[in-house]
């Protein structure tokens, strides 16, 4: 048995973590620049996104196969993407500055906003002058890294059991371009657990399936998207305890991008039961989220189930009309191949799409396949966010 214990900080919570955000000049006011420091080196693991045009950021880790670090340098406003071997040279020349202003092994950067733009380097180093490395703030860096985000997204917990205790927190940021296949998101996570150095990987991988994998603002995948998980190694360590630890961390963050979606007034799950198997289930879920038609649907606090079972037919999984059953929450409108929608029926949907968050179920009864996605509504500001996005 274990216990999981929300605490403060984020990824400052845990011990020899340091993190903070400044203005170099990016945004008008507020936090653009942001770094993530460690006393001691930290393993590292990551995932990225499968958009063929990986930002330079992702290009420099790879390329440089980094596995330990003591510092992640991030920026917003630019998305150093689609800026070929400058950006790789741009991200080198900058780090090689900051190594003249504090020690630090194997740093990296992770970058997000605007694509086909180079760094302004002069700025950033500028931006590195003002921090102070011994700052113990989620929250600037949380900051730091929003772009159209309208608030900062930051967890920690601590976990204690027979095993002894850990620490872990994380830092997100997303709002637009959210749909991670590994939009722009960015996650940072870091512990002292003691992971096994095979199981880092294993872990992040599995839950990142169901978290982050699993969450769609608009269907469209970016080229920055990056999940990063760092452990100092400095305090126990039990599997199970940690898969749900990191589990709950990765959740809170993901569902925080959802409800943060740009423009977005609705944070919808939606539950795929029965389907032949659990890749069908996420194929139909998935596209649920993706869907434009039912997104508008969700912002209108229309109950048109004929949406969602248009989408489930779309999605080219097994599925048949007769074994069909779609409901908003405990409210069923259709029924195996039964339409129950009269006025009460509608009336009761509507009034439970009117909350903030709720659950549309779909089970297409074949087999014991599920999968649950995560969604928002699509309004009139996302269209003006998008249309003004470098203004």
């Amino acid at each position: 048995m274990f216990r999981i214990t929300p605490i403060e900080n984020g990824i400052c919570a845990v011990e020899g973590i340091y993190a903070s955000g400044v203005n170099a000049g990016f945004k008008k006011d507020g936090f653009d620049l942001g770094f993530i420091r460690s006393d001691k080196e930290m393993d590292i693991v990551y995932l990225f996104t499968t958009n063929k045009f990986q930002a330079a950021p992702i290009k420099y880790v790879l390329l440089k196969n980094i596995k330990k670090t003591n510092f992640i340098l991030a920026n917003s406003k630019n998305a150093n993407a689609l800026t070929g071997e400058d950006g790789i040279k741009d991200i080198v020349e900058i780090l090689e500055f900051l190594s003249t202003k504090i020690h630090v092994k194997n740093p990296l950067m992770s970058s997000t906003g605007v694509i086909g733009v180079r760094l302004d380097k002069e700025k950033i180093k500028k931006g590195i002058e003002k921090f102070d490395f011994n700052e113990k703030n989620s929250n600037k860096f949380a900051k730091a890294i929003m772009t159209t985000d309208s608030f900062p997204k930051v967890v920690a917990f601590e976990v204690e059991g027979e095993f002894g205790k850990f620490r872990i927190g994380g830092v997100a940021k997303g709002a637009g371009m959210i749909n991670p296949a590994m939009a722009t998101m960015l996650c940072f996570i870091t512990t002292d657990a003691n992971i096994p150095e095979n199981e880092m990987k294993e872990i992040l991988s599995e839950i990142n399936e169901v978290t982050f994998n699993a969450i769609s603002v608009d269907g469209d995948t970016s080229t920055n998207d990056s999940v990063f998980l760092m452990t100092t190694r400095s305090a126990d360590y039990e599997k199970e305890a940690f898969r749900e630890a990191l589990k709950k961390v990765m959740q809170k963050l993901a569902l925080d991008i959802v409800r943060d979606g740009e423009g977005a007034t609705k944070a919808v799950a939606f539950v795929v039961s029965g389907a032949k198997d659990k890749n069908e289930a996420k194929i139909v879920a998935k596209n649920l989220t993706n869907s434009l038609l039912v997104k508008t649907a969700l912002f209108g606090e229309d109950p048109n189930w004929g949406r969602i079972a248009s989408t489930v037919g779309a999605s080219g999984v097994e599925c048949y009309e007769k074994r069909l059953k779609i409901a908003f929450e405990n409210v069923v409108v259709y029924d195996r191949g039964k339409i129950i929608f009269d006025r009460e029926t509608e009336r009761k949907a509507h009034e439970i799409m009117k909350r903030k968050e709720f659950k549309i179920y779909v089970d297409l009864g074949i087999g014991d396949g599920e999968f649950t996605a995560y969604g928002c509504d699509l309004s009139y500001d996302y269209v003006k966010i998008n249309a003004e996005y470098r203004t």
